[in-house]
């Protein structure tokens, strides 16, 4: 196989969501720079016009990216194969949108089509420690797309784990904190620890990692915004908020026992598969960032600002 320098790659990006569009300023920032040659982003073909398209239309006109379109849920394999032979790179930023089974027949195009280097829709935790079986069912195909990626010989690839993002520690429906009582629900353990990272230091590292080849080839890349435990959450949050968080651990029974009684709710789901001691969190201190000297945007900081904006303030 012939590996093209990354100067020359055409890179095709998957997906202009809340990661997408953050991969894609940042790559497009490497294109300016002389570090690929084309960038082109795949989007879901609109159903009607709307304001939201056509301002995210805008933006990516702007940056100068060219737009191909396909739905990834219904186009089959074949088809996907072809439209995707004409790149060298493809970063797969499309989250679970597409439903069961849409990252291996993602995976299975690219191979198909023989492309050059592949970072696949891995932005998690890292499946390998965890396994399966987690509770989370799209957490197995995250194992199946690695375990068809390490199959093969033809398509290099790179997977970037950067745990959860940095907004879901606050998220009321994922139910971590708890801002108007000022509790922290700890998964498992209140020393179980979470590694985040922000969409916008996630869409940096990758592009630096993208267009890095061929350093990553072949490896689990780890980075993170931050890495803490519960306590440590709930300290912070204190500090941050200028008020006091305590800690109650929702243990793996009682999580179990939820998930099975609302087997429909995906983020009752969530919580019994990140209450683990392992797999979901790592050392900052032996990521890819911190060993590069990459400034990134840790919890306290993060925290500040959305304080700062008053999105704390219960309405």
């Amino acid at each position: 196989m012939t590996t093209r320098n990354p100067s020359e790659s055409r890179v095709l990006v998957l997906g202009a969501g809340e990661l997408g569009e953050c991969v894609l300023r940042e790559m497009s920032a490497m294109r300016d720079a002389g570090r690929v040659a084309s960038l082109c982003v795949l989007l879901r073909p609109a159903a009607a016009d709307s304001a939201q398209r056509a301002a995210l239309v805008t933006r990516l006109s702007d940056l100068r990216i060219d737009i191909v379109e396909a739905d990834l849920a219904s186009v089959s394999e074949e088809a996907l194969a072809t439209l995707f032979q004409p790149y060298d790179q493809i970063i797969c930023c499309t989250g679970f949108v597409g439903g069961s089974g849409t990252q291996r027949k993602i995976t299975a195009a690219v191979l198909k089509a023989r492309v050059a280097h592949y970072i696949p829709w891995q932005f998690g935790v890292d499946y390998d420690v965890v396994g399966r079986g987690s509770g989370q069912d799209v957490w197995d195909e995250q194992l199946d797309v690695r375990d068809m990626l390490r199959a093969q010989n033809d398509v290099r690839w790179t997977i970037v784990s950067t745990g959860m993002f940095m907004s879901f520690v606050v998220l009321p429906d994922f139910g971590l904190v708890d801002v108007e009582q000022g509790v922290v629900h700890a998964l498992g353990d209140p020393d179980f620890a979470l590694t985040v990272t922000t969409p916008e230091d996630i869409g940096r590292l990758t592009a630096q990692i993208a267009v890095s080849r061929p350093s990553f080839d072949d490896q689990v890349v780890h980075v993170a915004g931050d890495t803490f435990t519960y306590r440590e959450l709930a300290s912070t949050l204190t500090t941050e908020l200028g008020r006091p968080f305590s800690v109650e651990c929702w243990e793996v029974p009682q999580l179990k026992a939820d998930a099975t009684a609302h087997p429909e709710d995906t983020m009752r789901k969530y919580r019994l598969s990140f209450a683990r001691k392992d797999g979901v969190a790592w050392p900052k201190d032996e990521t890819f960032n911190a060993k590069a000297g990459i400034p990134v945007t840790g919890l306290a900081a993060w925290l500040s600002e959305w304080h700062a904006h008053g999105f704390d303030k219960v309405r």
